[in-house]
């Protein structure tokens, strides 16, 4: 059971880039997946996250009506569609799992799967 992130880049101040979690062993819709950031020298923190249903979502402040969460359940990937960007979205963005979760959180204690991250750089 892996999760994997990709996506991540260099882009400048007002860009856009496309997170992908990509899931092997396992089925992606069948799970809630959160989104975390990390910056350099601060604590791991909660960007996003889709319920199981993808009837609920959660945006952190900053990142709301920027960032959209989004499921394609046929390629069994979880995307994060992330458009102007902003020097303070730097940062290695990874994803979470847990399995059959019809609420939402950006806590980290609330999943239990994690994959590797990718990195995500504004700047001009």
């Amino acid at each position: 059971v892996q999760l994997q992130a990709s996506g991540g880049g260099l882009v400048q101040p007002g860009g856009s880039l496309r997170l992908s979690c990509a899931a092997s062993g396992f089925t992606l819709d069948d799970y809630a997946i959160g989104w975390f950031l990390q910056a350099p020298g601060k604590e791991r923190e909660g960007v996003s996250c889709i319920s199981t249903s993808g009837g609920r979502t959660y945006y952190k402040d900053s990142v709301r009506g920027r960032f959209t969460i989004s499921r394609d359940n046929a390629n069994n990937t979880v995307y994060l569609q992330m458009n102007n960007l902003k020097p303070e979205d730097t940062a290695v963005y990874s994803c979470a799992a847990r399995k059959r979760q019809y609420t939402c959180s950006g806590l980290q204690t609330f999943f239990d799967t994690w994959g590797r991250g990718t990195q995500v750089t504004v700047s001009s």
